[in-house]
């Protein structure tokens, strides 16, 4: 084969890889949304069925930053779970992004609002509809997927934080029990100082999952680089949300 017909297959070769590269890179991106796409995207998930979480089932958060596997507690937080599942089957997550990043505290994300350009209301949006609390007695263990809401307890909607720090005190926990006027057992409060969490939050948001996968991906996100919001200067996309049997998740 002479030089030339060899710079020309190189040349195609080169050309296919870099077609083949744009097209994953269109794969993962978002365009904005306007009013009427959003107006639009809540209608349908009002109307939606909320199919319960099977048993087996488990939660993906595909990333920009990696993956991160969750599952789910049905017995404890039914309207939740169901509500999550509805989310991501009509896929409602992606292309949002963690719009809220604490290294030491949580990621926060699922607000429609952050794929609209204006970074300004992130963080305030929701699907148009709320559920009612379902505080229970699940701690906030460093790992845990939780609802957030505004100072209603019955207003969650779509928003929701998995709990990052890794790290915390006795007197940290003496301080939610006084607040909790209740008496962890000495089991929790073991696994509170092994694992990290926050037991501020117990009894005032809804856990409903935890993640057992990806948590190097959750710690990644909440060291990224913030403004003074605590909006990630690079975004941390969730580009697909979705359920499966725990059976395909390797892990």
């Amino acid at each position: 084969m002479n030089a030339r017909r060899i710079t020309l297959v190189l040349t195609i070769f080169i050309g296919m890889a870099l077609l083949w590269t744009c097209g994953d890179e269109q794969e993962t991106e978002f365009s904005e949304l306007n009013q009427t796409q959003i107006d639009s995207i809540k209608q349908v998930v009002k109307n939606a069925p909320r199919p319960q979480v099977a048993e087996n089932e488990v939660g993906v958060i595909e990333t920009n930053h990696g993956t991160i596997v969750i599952r789910f507690f049905p017995d404890v937080a039914p309207k939740h779970t169901a509500n999550f599942k509805m989310l991501a089957q009509e896929g409602y997550f992606d292309g949002t992004w963690f719009h809220r990043v604490i290294p030491g505290f949580m990621i926060q994300g699922g607000d429609i609002l952050s794929r609209d350009g204006n970074p300004s209301n992130d963080g305030t949006g929701g699907p148009g509809f709320s559920i009612p609390a379902e505080f229970n007695r699940k701690p906030h263990y460093r790992g845990r997927l939780s609802m957030a809401r505004s100072r209603d307890p019955n207003s969650a909607g779509s928003q929701f934080f998995i709990v990052q720090n890794p790290k915390l005190t006795e007197d940290q926990i003496y301080n939610a029990e006084m607040r909790l006027d209740y008496e962890y057992p000495d089991s929790v409060v073991q696994k509170y100082l092994e694992k990290g969490g926050y037991p501020g939050l117990d009894n005032q948001y809804t856990v409903f999952g935890e993640v057992i996968q990806g948590m190097d991906v959750v710690d990644k996100i909440a060291n990224l680089p913030t403004d003074e919001r605590d909006h990630p200067n690079e975004k941390a996309i969730m580009t697909n949300v979705y359920f499966t049997d725990r059976d395909n998740v390797d892990l």
